[in-house]
């Protein structure tokens, strides 16, 4: 329930921002692409306020409710508000801290904006702007005008489930929809609101919804990280949904409408997109024909590449220099839509690829990694199930060796705690499968060992390997070991474009006089910090179940806030400490 109340938190403030202001830069999930409420029907429903303006305050309790605010005098939280005669304090869904209006008589005396746990006045703005509690929010008359419809599509339905015999079905629809339709004319809400979108709307069937994508301006730029899985994972949303709507219809949970409250299919999406930039260490066919379309519908000038080139270069010498070797391949790249960042600044390389049989392959891979310890040099180790890295772990352990498994039987954060101590030197060697494919950063790592490289699929194809291959690149004695009996053709496609970035790494460094160092990357001790943070929360919360009601309240509440803190400064392993704390603590009875 906590973690849903921060994503909705964050959702709000994401919506609220977009209509509020130009500066905006949104970090989201393929979530992105869900069903949300509609733009202009939130945006209606914002009331704006203003210091010496008359407004009387019934009303505004009035429309604090249509906005789906909860009068709650007590537990004051996000998406609710209080009064104490002239004073309305308001706690925004979208916001950590509250909003104070206090009326004199029927004008606005004074807007202030108040730190939620200290009561500190933070500013006295002139005016501000009150967006809804809840993402789905209809204007009172448009949403009674879809009463009908909605009944119209039950008694449908129920005529369909009764004409097939199925009298549970016809019940469980009519009991469903008319208490909804009930809380909808009382509150103005219902849970599940969002299935009734379509109708509530006046969408035609099989439209799409609104998403948050609708939200944002039309000249908005989209930035898609690691559009080799994104994309597919856009393009299968939709259906994900469907499957999973077909048995809520189906046997009488929803109304067929809810169809309709859906991810976005793959051309909405597009067509939705704008300009797009794509990011991949190894972009798909899909991305590369779409850039290569889009280039050629919007060619770059090549004036405006040499003056892009000479902003970036040192000086006009080495600008000179830089021109000779990159102008002709950046034309290229705009030409294709495609633009390459293979040239690193510590100078690093792509790392050497070596192919050995698998045949003795363990025996082998034991020699290789005692000559990286004594070296004092980190290892990594892929293999293809979760039973064969534990096994290998075992042997390695009995035969001496500092080594961890890695797979996704285990917890985040103890994940992140055995990467950490890879660097430390507590572990020279990490097995793994496809933990250990994105996203890390290694210094450390000089040796990447890829066991039965030839067993082509999802975790030995072209994308995987060059991933794989890719943790060996932050050493500059980087080297990959692909055990195989025979070079499938995944592996050769990954072997030729691992090469031609290294020749083109390799040509850079010496017209540069570049020699390729290792990059420093300090290690920050999590555990430490977290063990720190555990020792001060148990100060907190000492003789916790003795402590009166509101006691309690201030004790979660500072917890909270310093989870948020920890959150904010990107330290997770301490947010989620304190977040099991606080589910704990709750349970107190």
């Amino acid at each position: 329930v906590e973690i849903n109340r921060e994503i909705e938190k964050y959702r709000n403030a994401a919506t609220q921002s977009l209509l509020s202001r130009k500066d905006v830069l949104i970090v989201a999930s393929v979530s992105a692409i869900y069903g949300l409420g509609n733009p202009e029907d939130y945006y209606s429903l914002t009331t704006e306020i203003k210091v010496n303006e008359s407004f009387q305050r019934p009303k505004l309790l009035r429309h604090l409710t249509d906005l789906q605010y909860q009068r709650n005098d007590i537990d004051f939280t996000n998406g609710s508000y209080r009064v104490k005669g002239d004073v309305v304090d308001v706690f925004p869904s979208y916001d950590d801290t509250i909003i104070r209006i206090e009326f004199f008589g029927d004008v606005i005396e004074r807007i202030s904006i108040v730190h939620p746990i200290t009561g500190e006045i933070i500013s006295n703005p002139k005016d501000i702007r009150i967006f809804p509690a809840k993402q789905y929010v209809t204007p009172f008359e448009k949403l009674k005008d879809s009463f009908g419809r909605i009944m119209e599509e039950m008694t449908e339905r129920v005529k369909y489930y009764e004409s097939e015999g199925r009298l549970l079905e016809a019940q469980r629809i009519k009991q469903r929809v008319n208490y909804d339709l009930e809380m909808l004319n009382e509150l103005g809400y219902c849970n599940g609101i969002e299935n009734y979108s379509r109708v509530i709307e006046g969408r035609d069937p099989g439209t799409a919804p609104s998403t948050l994508l609708d939200y944002f301006p039309d000249d908005y730029l989209l930035m898609v990280d690691e559009s080799h899985i994104t994309i597919p994972q856009v393009r299968g949303m939709y259906f994900g949904d469907r499957a999973r709507k077909e048995n809520l219809v189906g046997f009488g949970f929803r109304l067929p409408s809810a169809f309709d409250n859906r991810p976005l299919k793959f051309d909405e999406f597009l067509r939705r997109a704008g300009k797009s930039i794509y990011f991949s260490a190894t972009p798909a066919d899909w991305e590369i024909q779409m850039s290569a379309d889009d280039a050629n519908s919007k060619p770059i000038p090549k004036e405006n590449m040499k003056v892009a080139i000479e902003k970036t270069a040192e000086n006009k010498v080495l600008a000179e220099q830089f021109e000779k070797i990159e102008l002709d391949r950046i034309e290229r790249f705009a030409k294709n839509g495609v633009a390459e960042q293979i040239i690193r600044p510590t100078g690093l390389l792509d790392p050497e690829i070596e192919i050995r049989p698998i045949l003795g392959q363990i025996k082998d891979l034991e020699s290789e990694i005692l000559i990286r310890v004594n070296r004092g040099q980190r290892t990594i180790v892929t293999t293809l199930t979760k039973r064969m890295a534990e096994e290998l772990t075992n042997y390695l352990l009995e035969k001496g060796v500092k080594v961890q498994y890695l797979h996704s039987d285990i917890e985040t954060i103890e994940r992140v705690e055995i990467l950490r101590d890879l660097r430390l030197g507590v572990y020279d060697v990490i097995v793994g499968i496809n933990l250990l494919r994105e996203g890390l950063d290694l210094p450390e790592v000089s040796l990447v060992s890829i066991l039965d490289a030839d067993k082509e699929g999802f975790l030995r194809s072209k994308t995987s390997l060059i991933q794989t291959i890719g943790r060996a690149a932050r050493h500059e004695e980087g080297h990959v070991i692909m055990y195989a009996d025979r070079v499938t053709d995944s592996m050769q496609a990954a072997i030729d474009e691992t090469y031609r970035r290294r020749k083109i790494q390799l040509e850079y460094n010496e017209l540069h006089g570049i020699t390729p160092k290792s990059i420093q990357k300090d290690i920050r001790n999590q555990l430490e910090r977290t063990e720190r943070v555990v020792t001060e929360i148990e100060k907190e919360i000492e003789n916790y179940d003795k402590l009166p009601y509101d006691q309690r309240t201030k004790v979660v509440s500072k917890l909270r806030e310093e989870m948020k803190k920890a959150s904010k400064g990107l330290e997770f392993e301490k947010a989620a400490t304190i977040r099991d704390t606080i589910v704990r603590l709750q349970n107190v009875k």
